[in-house]
């Protein structure tokens, strides 16, 4: 039996890939030694699977931002606006990433969204009508040969044709059928260049074939690969699935002449079903995954075992797979020191999923799979009792009743009654939460943990950031003001800090988009809340001004979203204890005189199921309910904030709604404000703010272009319900940026403001 890795992570265990690439940023390092930096990590990274005995592994699952990005460029996918500025190819690049401001012009970035049901964001590639798609770059050879001069065989890995249709942006008149010919020519062309270079192996990643198919897009599939796999010759094609079953498509996939096929055994509910169904082909390899690719728990031999006999039955070759890319999880539990064993023992990232492929393999390649040592172990540590319940927490979950989830009065008389309270101007302005993370502030935290100072000097840096804070912010001129959190290293892992039933890691860092990388803390036991959080720092702001200053905290599905959840009790009943902790903390603010509260629900939409029938019996019908037991027993006087960001609403829009908020504001200036139309559409009654412009690029927006995203929402948003403000919060960005942005966006505001009286 043998063993297959997906993907990789790429930023490098201590993110070596994410400094070498922001020093670039900065012109503190030349493209040659970012170039060097690159090819260090891919050779490590090959080395590593390599040395634990991964027989397929994966090329150009490496990256400097995105692979969808990565797929666009190869496949000359490069809107104008790029073009035009004539950079060398790494700066166009970077461009269509992070947009460009200056001397050679002006171009926003490509939109970003999440990456399916994960944390993880990809650039959307646009096609304008005169765009010529055909094969014009070399990275898939290039890394492919690198891999080989390692000494090391590998499978390329591209995003397949299917997904990377789907995924496109048309930006002109032209849709997806005018660009099938030339879309199967380049695949064909690319399977051409590796059956020139002698090549194996190479893996199509298809993980759009999870979801909800018609009949259109089953035919779309069949035709594109029914001419690219017309042209393979020695080329051995594996098509990788991944983050679902692909029940819709089962039957066509297994009729192509693919040599191996990749399921999902661990997210694909219905795999196991549709294989015993319908059988497997005998020719085919499958690539069974049995390796969670995104949680962080053992595995359980004894599950994969049987579910690999049980295959065995109807499958000839069967290779042991992840069940996605090992891009999700971190890298490594060697860097991590403060977890006692008593927990590290059962966790595995991606270099003990490696270790659990290559135990897996010699367990499964022996006469009795459940004699090996290695079985043995494995069920001594699922056998034995794990100290994580809290018999209070789950009886207060047990005990809530149908009137803990709704809030009085209803969402129009406390509209009236807060803007009577707040008295506002029309378009009030306002930012999402956090300040940038200067490397000064990002020091005090740091030598806060390693004791370097002490808590009272720790406490005081962060009172005289939030003075100078909220300085700024009132001379800027905004109207409800935030204090910055500087106190915080990220909007999850600052709340698993503080409550019960958490562990945290020192470098267990996820990439999630591009530079930015996040450490998710980990749910290990039942959640509480021991003391106050966020109070003491809100307190203090509120007393500096006379305007108000939001309370900032971070909604429960957000932060069961964005941690890695247990596997033995439900998601909703994980969510429902981590509300009732942050409803503490609500309540507490209130108690405190803080009159606007902002509860972040950035990742509402990520476990929302790929599949529709499943969105409310699987997620909403517990998500929504969640976010609103945090809030339901506020004064009407009090107003509810939440954010989101990163994800299509459109088709959730009733049911954000349904979350029973004051005001919402959502990223909305990197997707052309996609999001206002829908919200005219539905005839949204709450108070929103679309994001006037993009803080994940380094642009200044202009007064100008503010006005003109907010004339466009006003024509389909009522002034009386729409508020200013940027996308997201601006901890990634510097003051450079931040402030003349902010200060654009106030007189954009006011200008408007003017104009509508007038």
């Amino acid at each position: 039996m043998k063993t297959s890795v997906i993907g990789y992570p790429r930023v490098g265990a201590l993110r070596e890939l994410k400094f070498a690439t922001e020093q670039y940023f900065r012109n503190n390092l030349t493209k040659e030694e970012l170039y060097t930096t690159a090819a260090n990590l891919r050779e490590r990274h090959w080395k590593e699977q390599k040395k634990n005995g991964i027989d397929f592994i994966s090329s150009n699952d490496f990256s400097f931002y995105d692979n969808v990005l990565d797929t666009a460029v190869l496949l000359n996918a490069v809107p104008n606006r790029y073009r035009r500025l004539e950079l060398d190819a790494l700066d166009e690049y970077f461009a269509m990433a992070r947009g460009y401001q200056g001397e050679k012009g002006d171009a926003k970035a490509l939109a970003m969204k999440k990456w399916f049901n994960t944390n993880y964001h990809y650039l959307v590639p646009e096609i304008d009508d005169d765009t010529e798609i055909f094969l014009a770059g070399t990275k898939p050879f290039a890394e492919y040969m690198e891999a080989k001069k390692c000494g090391i065989e590998t499978k390329s890995a591209i995003i397949g044709a299917f997904t990377f249709l789907k995924l496109l942006k048309f930006t002109g008149r032209k849709t997806a059928e005018d660009f099938i010919a030339d879309i199967i020519r380049a695949y064909a062309d690319i399977l051409k260049k590796f059956n020139a270079l002698k090549a194996g192996w190479v893996q199509f990643d298809e993980p759009a074939l999870v979801q909800d198919l018609s009949k259109e897009d089953i035919v779309l599939f069949s035709t594109l690969y029914a001419g690219i796999l017309s042209e393979k010759n020695d080329a051995k094609v594996l098509l990788q699935t991944y983050f679902g079953d692909i029940r819709d498509c089962y039957s066509e996939v297994m009729a192509m002449p693919f040599a191996g096929i990749g399921l999902d055994f661990v997210e694909g509910k219905n795999t196991l079903e549709l294989v015993k169904r319908f059988g497997f082909p005998e020719e085919k390899t499958l690539f069974a995954g049995v390796i969670n690719g995104k949680n962080i728990w053992r595995n359980n031999y004894a599950t994969t075992v049987s579910l690999i006999e049980e295959l065995g039955r109807y499958c000839r070759n069967i290779v042991l797979s992840t069940s996605c890319s090992l891009l999700h999880v971190p890298y490594t539990l060697k860097n991590e020191s403060s977890i006692a064993h008593e927990y590290k023992k059962h966790l595995a990232f991606a270099e003990e999923k490696l270790i659990e492929l290559s135990e897996l393999k010699r367990i499964l390649s022996g006469g009795d799979p459940r004699r090996t040592a290695e079985y043995i172990e494995d069920q001594r540590l699922f056998n034995a009792p794990r100290n994580c319940e809290n018999a209070n927490v789950q009886a207060a979950v047990s005990n809530l009743s149908k009137d803990d989830f709704i809030r009085y009065p209803d969402f129009e008389e406390r509209e009236k009654i807060q803007k009577a309270e707040f008295k506002l101007p029309l378009l009030p302005t306002t930012t999402i939460g956090s300040f940038p993370q200067t490397a000064e502030v990002k020091a005090n935290r740091s030598n806060y943990k390693r004791g370097k100072i002490t808590f009272e000097e720790y406490t005081a840096f962060n009172r005289e950031k939030i003075a100078e804070c909220i300085a700024l912010q009132e001379k800027v001129g905004l109207d409800v003001l935030v204090h910055g959190e500087f106190e915080r290293n990220d909007m999850v892992e600052y709340f698993g800090e503080h409550l019960e039933g958490f562990l945290l890691t020192e470098k267990a860092w996820v990439q999630s988009y591009g530079t930015r990388c996040v450490k998710p803390p980990i749910i290990w036991g039942d959640i509480s809340r021991a003391k106050p959080i966020t109070v003491e720092y809100s307190i203090y702001a509120q007393s500096l001004t006379a305007k108000p200053v939001k309370g900032m905290l971070t909604g429960p599905v957000t932060i069961l979203n964005w941690s890695f959840p247990r596997e033995d009790i439900s998601l909703k009943d994980c969510a429902f204890q981590i509300a009732l902790a942050i409803r503490e903390e609500v309540l507490d603010l209130e108690a405190n005189g803080i009159k606007i509260i902002q509860i972040d629900e950035a990742a509402l939409r990520e476990k929302l199921p790929l599949r529709k029938s499943d969105w409310h019996s699987e997620y909403l019908d517990w998500a929504i309910p969640a976010f609103r037991l945090v809030h339901s027993r506020v004064k009407p006087e009090t107003q509810i904030h939440t954010h989101m960001c990163y994800s299509e609403f459109t088709d959730i829009i009733k049911d954000i709604e349904n979350m029973d908020v004051d005001v919402i504001t959502f990223e909305a200036a990197r997707s052309d404000l996609g999001i206002v139309e829908t919200l005219r559409q539905c005839d949204f009654k709450t108070e929103v703010g679309p994001g006037v412009y993009d803080i994940h690029s380094p642009r200044i927006p202009s007064v100008s272009e503010i006005k003109e995203a907010l004339f466009k929402m006003l024509d389909r948003i009522p002034k009386e319900k729409l508020w200013v403000n940027p996308d997201c919060g601006l901890k990634t960005r510097g003051n450079a940026e931040t402030i003349p942005s902010l200060e654009n966006l106030v007189v954009a505001a006011k200008e408007v403001r003017e104009s509508i009286s007038l």
